[in-house]
């Protein structure tokens, strides 16, 4: 059968379809996923594709543009300004001390300084989609590892730009007039010098542009209100910058990375996201599948050892680096170990940088092929270490360091209500309370918020809710309640067993994020539960009842039927919860009760026209239909 066009698209959507989410159900990730569908299908496998992946790839490094292009845009300025400190800080010296020591190594084995440096800068990177990812699933984006790891991801994330911009300067032995990226380049017969000074030109003319161009021109777009043709200016703004940059022999991905910088405060940021991400999505996939597919597994096989050497020597030089700066900048142990093996890893960001460094003559194609299976098998062993880390040695670290003890805030005051978390749930209620006349002792672990909230006059002491001897301090053995809003669920939970267990007399009312937090909460026992969106979501529901013609005590009375039924819901479907499909047959019955129950409900009410006490809602009525009557007149 000769291999179309179309057949070719077919064998790498199917591979794709099949292998990511299998990928995704082992909780390796979907660049993992897409690496492993093109070495199956690959030339050195089952042999579906061929060397017409060679030409694919050149179509599908438009992804990594793409992508270069959304991670500028979410680079506000105002986000890097907060967090400065943590990502010039961690995050450089991450990528400074290893790619330093990382070259050391190799120019100490016998290899080039240009080719140790590339080793160097490539093998620093860490992988955002698996770390963030698994982050994000263990709810610690906001602990102090979650925030470390992501303030050295995004320094990552800047530093692909000069990297991408300082590998030219090393094709030295490569010849970078012969190389593919400088091909088409307008200025391929100059040195290298005078291309870096291309760049700089370059980089300001899309500054320059962006600001002075692109968005009067996205605003006349927008103006049609013609959703394709905004999604094709987009696209437009990509492509272009990617020609331009071609033309004088840079790296496509940096104008277009600056580009999105450029774009990141204004007015169509979202709406630039959302009609590029498809397509990124899409080509930065088959740029994957195309990397897989061109793995030499013969070659790699004839260097298994150097292979499996390479990976846990770098892992291990990574994990060691981490730990010594994440110690250096203060973050406890725990936090530490959760950092280092999380970024241990060489990142899918190494597949761009190697396949840029294979053009530029940089490496042989079969030190390529060796670095490639390295990276793969970093970013596949990653989950394991994980794991390992978190079940047999994280519990082997004490909670907390004594000298910790002393960081915590003194507390002089013993108040009725103890508040544990004062973020943007916990700081509502002990507003509403104090409001009332309550006065609440507050705890929080966050001391950015501690001290911006003490600026503002609110009382608020830093200190870690589980520590029991700090809870006495906040007086727990004599306060009534205590109100749990911490943000991580997982925290909760686990300053629920230690009230339970210490200060039994206390009322508990915690916050949850979801129904499955509701249900571990039920587990221990807890009456008073919060669904954090669950008010809101009902109060947003009544307002868009009442403003499609409802009667205000007939909208707050549905309310109030649905969240009562809810929550006498809620116990019957905790106990089956495990019994997925008796619980899904259980959640379709309550619902269609709920349905008829509020539409008998409110039938009742018609037929006994109701009014009730609600005499503001009639006087609303009665002025909207003067003001209507007035227009009419």
């Amino acid at each position: 059968m000769e291999k179309t066009f179309f057949y070719q698209a077919m064998i790498y959507l199917a591979a794709a379809v099949l292998f990511v989410p299998l990928a995704k159900k082992l909780r390796i990730g979907s660049t993992l996923g897409y690496l492993i569908a093109g070495m199956i299908i690959g030339p050195f496998i089952l042999g579906i594709v061929g060397k017409e992946g060679e030409d694919i790839m050149h179509f599908a490094e438009f992804g990594v543009v793409m992508m270069l292009f959304l991670i500028g845009l979410e680079l506000e300025p105002s986000r890097l300004w907060r967090m400065r400190v943590s990502i010039l800080g961690l995050g450089g010296l991450q990528v400074l001390i290893t790619s330093i020591l990382i070259a050391g190594i190799a120019i100490a084995i016998g290899r080039s300084w240009n080719e140790s440096i590339a080793f160097g800068l490539i093998f620093a990177m860490s992988s955002t989609a698996i770390v963030l990812q698994t982050i994000k699933e263990k709810g610690m984006l906001h602990s102090k590892a979650g925030q470390g790891s992501f303030s050295v991801l995004l320094f990552q994330d800047m530093a692909l730009i000069p990297i991408l911009a300082i590998m030219p300067i090393l094709a030295t032995s490569g010849s970078a007039e012969e190389s593919e990226v400088a091909q088409n380049s307008l200025i391929s017969q100059y040195p290298g010098w005078l291309q870096t000074i291309a760049v700089l030109v370059a980089v300001t003319s899309v500054v320059l542009g962006g600001r002075w161009l692109l968005r009067p021109l996205l605003r006349l777009v927008a103006s049609t209100h013609l959703t394709e043709l905004f999604t094709a200016t987009a696209l437009l703004i990509v492509v272009g910058i990617t020609v331009l940059m071609g033309f004088v022999g840079i790296s496509p991905a940096l104008g277009t990375f600056l580009g999105g910088v450029v774009l990141a405060n204004s007015e169509f940021r979202h709406e630039l996201e959302s009609d590029i991400e498809p397509f990124k999505g899409l080509l930065l996939g088959l740029f994957f599948i195309t990397v897989g597919a061109s793995i030499n597994f013969r070659l790699v096989t004839e260097n298994v050892f150097l292979v499996l050497g390479l990976v846990f020597s770098v892992m291990t030089l990574k994990t060691i680096i981490i730990l010594l700066l994440a110690k250096g900048f203060k973050i406890e142990t725990k936090d530490r170990l959760i950092m280092a093996f999380s970024l241990s890893q060489i990142g899918e960001f190494a597949f761009v940088l190697i396949t840029f460094s294979g053009q530029l003559r940089i490496f042989s194609s079969e030190v390529s092929s060796l670095m490639m299976a390295t990276v793969a098998l970093t970013m596949a062993l990653t989950p394991f270490f994980m794991l390992i880390n978190e079940k047999l040695i994280l519990p082997r670290i004490p909670d907390s360091k004594p000298e910790n003890e002393t960081q915590q805030d003194s507390i002089h005051e013993k108040n009725r209500v103890i508040i544990a978390g004062y973020g943007r749930y916990g700081n509502v209620v002990g507003r509403f309370l104090r409001a009332n006349g309550v006065s609440t002792t507050v705890l929080d672990l966050d001391s950015e918020r501690v001290e911006l909230l003490r600026r503002m006059g609110q009382e608020v002491y830093y200190g870690d809710a589980m520590r029991i001897n700090l809870l006495k301090s906040a007086g727990a053995e004599t306060a009534e309640m205590i109100i749990i809003a911490l943000d991580d669920p997982e925290k909760c939970l686990e300053v629920v067993h230690t009230i339970k267990k210490h200060f039994q007399h206390l009322h508990i009312l915690v916050r949850a994020y979801d129904r499955s937090d509701a249900y571990e909460f039920m587990d221990e026992g807890i009456l008073h539960i919060y669904r954090e969106t669950l008010e809101s979501s009902l109060q947003m529901g009544v307002d868009a009842l009442h403003l499609l013609g409802y009667r205000a005590y007939q909208a707050k009375r549905a309310a109030y039927i649905f969240k009562k039924h809810d929550q006498k819901a809620l116990k019957h479907l905790a106990s089956i919860r495990n019994d997925r499909q008796e619980y899904i047959n259980l959640t379709r019955e309550k619902i269609s009760e709920l349905e008829d129950f509020i539409l008998s409900d409110k039938k009742q009410m018609e037929e006994a026209k109701d009014s009730g006490w609600d005499v503001e809602s009639l006087r609303d009525e009665i002025r909207q239909k003067i003001q209507k009557t007035k227009k009419d007149d």
